[in-house]
């Protein structure tokens, strides 16, 4: 059976607790042994078959005990409560690596390494990024609060700019990195200063990400 046609072009904004170069992106272990983060999309262009996504946010909030490929994570979805019934259920499955070839999206790793996948929540999500500056700002009422800033040099006190490409990644072709912080008090909590932000646009498909 042909899978449904979807497709999501947006930005996004993504805060873990590894250190500024996450491992993840180089093919190594997570820097304190464990990975716990998020990630919010603001979709600006996108369609899941006839059902439209543009002007929707969404965000997933995970955490694994060890590395991602090592499984049993936990991870939930936050659905922008705008989202009409067939909108929410679109970004759910697409959220949780449905109608997506195998590895084919971050999402779908995600999503398969997790033993716990709690049911999709929906909150307003107040996201504000400038990819460039390397700034976001992520409030989602009672569950989580993020801020992202340029990473700035201990000798210098000046703002330092790296980025990582990933010509043939899951998740983004490029992206900008700098300094993320966040707080999650809800189903998955998280507490996180000073370590990976990761700011990029995002483009991606059920066969993976449009390069």
């Amino acid at each position: 059976m042909a899978m449904v046609d979807w497709y999501v072009e947006g930005v996004s904004f993504g805060n873990c607790n590894c250190r500024y170069g996450c491992p993840c992106q180089f093919e190594d272990l997570p820097s304190q042994g464990h990975c716990h983060g998020f990630e919010v999309m603001r979709i600006d262009k996108g369609h899941f078959g006839d059902v439209p996504l543009a002007g929707l946010h969404a965000a997933v909030v995970y955490s694994w005990p060890g590395a991602v490929f090592e499984g049993n994570g936990t991870m939930q979805a936050i659905i922008d409560p705008r989202a009409d019934e067939s909108q929410r259920q679109a970004l759910k499955t697409i959220l949780h690596g449905g109608e997506t070839k195998e590895a084919a999206t971050h999402w779908w790793v995600f999503h398969a390494m997790s033993s716990t996948v709690h049911p999709p929540i929906f909150k307003p999500i107040d996201f504000q990024i400038d990819i460039d500056a390397r700034t976001a700002r992520v409030v989602i009422s009672d569950v989580l609060e993020s801020t992202g800033r340029p990473i700035k040099s201990p000798a210098t006190g000046g703002e330092h700019r790296i980025r990582i490409s990933i010509p043939n990644g899951i998740e983004f072709d490029l992206a900008e990195i700098g300094s993320a912080s966040t707080r999650a008090t809800g189903t998955i909590a998280l507490d996180i200063t000073d370590s990976y932000g990761q700011f990029n646009i995002l483009r991606h498909s059920g066969a993976g990400p449009v390069h």
